[in-house]
């Protein structure tokens, strides 16, 4: 039984989830005819619901490729070889929950690949649980293999040649696997409230770092 058959099930609540962030935050990311990479697109929430240009995803696993819509261009492999990918093409790259089941070199690797399809102004946004509030739950998912804080994520983003755009420690609740209705309004009025509870994910928004002289 594979990952996506026991600890990770297709739940249509993540579909009505994806859809109201996308609609209500992550499109705002994209330019209106941009490219959007989506690293780790599992069943295509995301990818599926963004409005862009040009949409790509990319995943390890086949089931990737029966769930993305119509115009989703799909490359099954993995997220630390890019070079399907033309240079300077991305707008924006977006990973959800996908650098904790990573070693840190595999997430140096795709990082440093990265860099080199995101086009001028591009940036890469990541959304991930937070081990400083998500510890107790953490490792019950088995595939879990890296620790990241919020600090320890822009520290290591940092390291690897990107600058810190934005960084939120609590930006959503840890899963759609709750008594907790998944409603459009709520996420909206979530999204928009000071006032965060139960969020254990985080969201981070990063660019490749400045050369020297360069504004």
């Amino acid at each position: 039984m594979s990952y996506f058959e026991s600890r990770f099930r297709y739940d249509a609540r993540r579909e009505e989830l994806w859809k109201a962030l996308c609609d209500f935050y992550f499109s705002r990311l994209a330019p209106p005819g941009g490219h959007v990479l989506e690293m780790g697109a599992g069943y295509c929430h995301f990818i599926n619901n963004i409005r862009a240009g040009r949409r790509t995803a990319v995943d390890v696993a086949e089931v990737t490729a029966r769930h993305a819509a119509a115009g989703v261009r799909v490359h099954t492999g993995s997220v630390t070889d890019l070079e399907f990918v033309e240079d300077g093409s991305v707008d924006l790259a977006f990973a959800s929950n996908l650098f904790e089941h990573l070693t840190q070199a595999e997430f140096g690797r795709c990082l440093e690949g990265l860099k080199r399809k995101l086009a001028p102004g591009g940036q890469l946004v990541i959304v991930q649980p937070n081990y400083r509030f998500a510890y107790k739950e953490y490792f019950d998912d088995y595939t879990h293999i890296s620790v990241y804080s919020h600090v320890t994520l822009c520290d290591f983003l940092e390291a690897n040649g990107f600058r810190i755009l934005e960084c939120r420690p609590r930006f959503l609740p840890l899963t759609v696997k709750s008594r907790l209705p998944v409603d459009r309004r709520l996420i909206g009025l979530y999204l928009r409230s000071p006032w965060k509870p139960f969020a254990k994910q985080m969201l981070v928004r990063a660019a490749p770092a400045r050369k020297e002289g360069e504004r």
